[in-house]
This record gives C-alpha cells, structure tokens and sequence, in this order.
C-alpha cells in the first residue's frame, strides 16, 4: 500500500525544465499535445529550441495549442509542427507514421502520451476494437513499431557521448496496479469478448498493457540504442477526465486528489530526457513526478518470460495485439488472429500507398 500512497501524495519533481540545456537539433513527437500533460510537456521541449510534433485528430485545437506555446515563448528557436494522427483508426496511424517519415530525418523521443480514459461504454475505434484498448495499446504500438526504424538510425548515429539519448515513453497509469486483474488482465477474456466488463476494468487493462508493451519493446530493441520506459505519470487535471462527469465527488477528486497538468508533464520529461535514464534501465517503470519502482509484482513477473521465472503475459500483449487484449469479439477476426508481424506488414502496405 505504501507503493500507492507515495504515487498518489508524490515529493516535489527532482527534473523540471530548470534541468534541460538547448534542445536545438532535437525532434521529438508527442501524442496528444494539443491539451492537458501533452500541451505541457511540448511547451517545455519548445521553450528550449526543439522541434515538437503536436499528433493529434483535431487540426483546429492543435493549431489553438501551437498558438498558445508560441505566444508563451516568443523568442524561441524551436519549431512547432501539427502531426494529424487518429489513434482509434489505424489507416490515420500508418498515414501519420508516413507523413513524419517524409517530413524528419530523424526523432529523438516519441512520447506515447495520449489516451482514453472510461468513454461510454460499448464505445469502439474505427477497426471495431474496445476505445481505451484500442487507442491505449493498439494505437499507439503499431505508431510505435511504424517510426522504429527511424528511431533506431537516429540512435545510431550518435556518438558515444550521446547514447541513451533516443527513447520511446509510454504512460501507464496507476489504475495499472489499482484496478487490473491478477496478471494484468485475464489471458482467458481476452478483449472482453467472453466476458463483458466495467470501462473501469478496462481502462486498467489497457494501463497494464502499456506498460507490458514498455517492457517488451525495451527486449527487443535495445540493441538498436533505444531505451523503453512506461511511467505512471501521476493523478492529474486534464482533459482525460472528459468522460468523468462533473458531480459533487468528481469536484472534491479534482480538488483533493488530483495535481496540474504540469507535474504529469515533469514525470514524463523525467523519463525522456533525463542523464539518470541509461541503457540498463530500459523497461523499468517511472512514477511520479520523475522516479523509478517497481510495478505490482505479479504484472512485473508477466514482463518476463518463462525462462526468467515469470509468466511470459507481456511477450502475449506485445505480439499478438489483435488476437489477444485487442480483439474485439469480431467472428472474422477471432478465427484469423493476426499476430504484430503480419499488422506491421499490412501497415507497411498501407504507408507505401
């Protein structure tokens, strides 16, 4: 319990943009920019002369959120770019990974940032799949896997020096540990489909799955120089909370649990851009605001496989999304799973049209 209480009442944030240098040269992409945590943490990267790309669906609210940032740092040398990019379809998931693609030469970090957060239920993405797990995992790792190879040349073409310096981030949630089920989720209702569940189960599935999906990618490409970190960015008021209603409970939360969106953006910075992230903290977990722990044993045992004495679930989550936390009860789709090789190769396909 003492692990939930200091997530929740966190000390002050030790890595703050006091921290950063000239981040001039640097490209990042941050999902879900336009507002809350995302709008901080890219007014952070802007204000010390990066280049940010602002993914979002809605054109018109990122250019407000671009507007916003320039207007609060006139003299910066950084860029601001709008990314168009709709998490809950994946065909505007290959059109924005193919877009930045011929638009950079390199990226630095992606901040897999953006998320849903207990939508209505029955609520689906374009493709047919639960939301939260659809736009939360699905979503984000097949952008993921699309801008890998640009993140792993990127790597490689830094000096020593510089190593440790190209990242992916992807925000968990504390829910993760709260509200999943033993394992994270249950390998036997995969996508809910043989069993429906509250959107509060589900959101925490998702939030499991992020960090599963962390742990894996950090296996798997290490030894292209990216570093892989899931992070609980903290208990926050943002616009995640849409979906949550504004009775008197939800006003008293807002008041006494939840912090500014800025300290979600600190925690996020943390993993990042901060020294203290090397290589052999790839797949660890951050908490807030910018600190490293240790997830809940059981989900942490499902990051390692059999062989290293867990229970293999995060290698499950991670390759074969459809079949597995993704599937949506779809006949077509239960009888065909289609593992992430076969989805990057169709992806692939879709951004060379």
């Amino acid at each position: 319990m003492g692990g939930i209480i200091t997530q929740m009442w966190p000390p002050k944030p030790a890595f703050t943009e006091k921290n950063l240098g000239d981040l001039s040269g640097k490209v990042y992409i941050v999902t879900g920019s336009n507002t809350g945590v995302g709008k901080e943490l890219a007014q952070i990267l802007y204000s010390k002369g990066a280049t940010i790309y602002v993914a979002a669906r809605s054109e018109a609210k990122a250019t407000e959120a671009i507007g916003d940032i320039r207007a609060a740092f006139p003299t910066s040398t950084g860029r601001l770019e709008f990314l168009a990019l709709d998490l809950s379809d994946l065909r505007s998931v290959a059109g924005s990974a193919k877009e930045f693609i011929t638009r950079e030469s390199k990226l630095d970090v992606l901040f897999n940032n953006a998320g849903v957060m207990h939508p209505p239920q029955g609520s689906t993405t374009k493709q047919g799949y639960e939301l939260q797990l659809g736009v939360n995992n699905l979503g984000h790792l097949l952008f993921t896997e699309l801008l890998t190879p640009l993140l792993a040349t990127t790597a490689a073409s830094y000096p020593a020096s510089s190593a440790n310096t190209v990242r992916v981030v992807w925000v968990s949630s504390l829910y993760s540990e709260m509200g999943s089920p033993k394992g994270g989720f249950d390998p036997e209702n995969m996508g809910f489909a043989k069993k429906e569940q509250s959107i509060y189960y589900k959101y925490s599935v998702s939030k499991a799955g992020v960090y599963y999906q962390a742990a894996e990618y950090a296996k798997r490409y290490k030894d292209k120089g990216i570093i892989s970190l899931a992070v609980n960015p903290g208990n926050l008021r943002s616009d995640l909370q849409r979906y949550g209603g504004q009775g008197l409970l939800q006003k008293i939360n807002q008041k006494v649990i939840l912090f500014p969106a800025i300290n979600g953006a600190y925690s996020e910075l943390f993993c990042g851009l901060s020294p203290e992230v090397t290589a052999d903290k790839s797949g660890s977990y951050a908490i807030p605001w910018g600190r490293f722990a240790k997830i809940r044993e059981d989900i942490e045992k499902g990051s390692k496989s059999t062989k290293e004495g867990g229970t293999g679930l995060g290698k499950i989550c991670y390759k074969s999304p459809l079949s597995c936390l993704y599937l949506a009860g779809n006949s077509r789709q239960a009888a065909s799973p289609v593992d992430i090789a076969k989805v990057a190769e169709w992806l692939q396909n879709e951004v060379q049209r």
